[in-house]
């Protein structure tokens, strides 16, 4: 196995992505928890999607969205998941240059899709109670597939844009990546394109990334709150406040996370640091995701129950 020193100025043809450092047997405990958190997951939001195709009483646009969102949190995880067990199993993984960016691209791809529903899921929760009466005939079913279909090509331009220029001159220097999968950071590090012109393009593509949209989603929950503090009905208050807690809920914890992956300095963390920051996000959420939505929510777990009862 090469080591993380052997390194020289060829251009690389090859990774090798070294994954978690430790004992044998810490990566084997770490092995057997990711298998359980990813099939966990896959289980969780395949039964969300399942639900929704299934129920009547769940073919609303907010249910179209999470159905969505589920479906995005199964291929996050499904683009790190397998390589990151094989890479435990193995003490390190050879990837081939395009493999590798193939990673890179389908990762990015889904993590911003996943900003972008969830930006989605806030203006069609801002329509349902500041325009409440005018909600049925603004998010038709229509609306709602043009706004997941923007989203998706959107996503995939800037993600298009962004991996060509890191990986179009190619990589040289080290081909040892310290990373558990192929990210932005670590092939940044060993590409041959110009750093002043790729981290100017990184900046400007972060303004619709992921700029825009947090703060389209703040100003929602701000005319959110605002309308829900006018309702006198208290009732219709607490309703309110219960439909987009969850929501609120899954936005905070991601970009929470993706703020302390991206945001925050790595100079100051330890490479294991960064490495369960990203584990967290791209295995993690993609299971809490729909447990969060499905705790609170009566008409899930009454669909649930329901196909429960059939299938008994």
């Amino acid at each position: 196995m090469n080591n993380i020193n052997n390194c020289n100025r060829t251009r690389i043809t090859e990774f090798l992505l070294l994954g978690f450092s430790g004992s044998r047997t810490l990566k084997v405990l770490l092995f057997f928890l990711c298998i359980v958190i990813y099939i966990m997951s896959l289980t969780v939001n395949s039964m969300i999607i399942g639900l929704y195709l299934g129920s009547r009483n769940l073919r609303s646009p907010m249910y179209f969205f999470l159905s969505h969102l589920s479906l995005t949190d199964i291929m996050l995880s499904t683009s790190v998941g397998p390589n990151l067990l094989s890479t435990l199993l193995r003490d390190g993984k050879t990837m081939s240059v395009s493999d590798c960016v193939t990673q890179y691209g389908v990762s990015g791809f889904f993590t911003e899709n996943e900003c972008f529903l969830l930006t989605v899921m806030s203006y069609d929760r801002y329509l349902a109670i500041c325009h409440s009466l005018h909600y049925v005939t603004i998010m038709t079913r229509k609306y709602s597939y043009c706004l997941v279909i923007w989203s998706w090509f959107l996503v995939f331009l800037l993600v298009l844009i962004l991996v060509s220029s890191v990986s179009y001159p190619g990589f040289c220097g080290c081909n040892t990546l310290d990373y558990i999968y192929c990210d932005y950071v670590p092939l940044f590090e060993v590409s041959c394109s110009d750093i002043h012109i790729v981290e100017i393009l990184k900046t400007v593509l972060a303004i619709p990334a992921v700029v825009l949209p947090v703060v389209f989603i703040i100003t929602s929950y701000i005319c959110i709150t605002h309308s829900i503090l006018r309702t006198s009905n208290s009732t219709g208050r607490q309703k309110a406040f219960s439909t987009c807690i969850s929501h609120l809920t899954v936005v905070c914890t991601y970009y929470g996370i993706l703020i302390a992956k991206y945001v925050i300095p790595s100079k100051g963390k330890s490479s294991n640091m960064n490495k369960i920051t990203s584990l967290i996000y791209t295995m993690v959420t993609p299971l809490f995701n729909p447990i969060i939505y499905s705790i609170r929510n009566q008409e899930i777990q009454k669909a649930l129950s329901k196909w429960i009862s059939v299938k008994l």
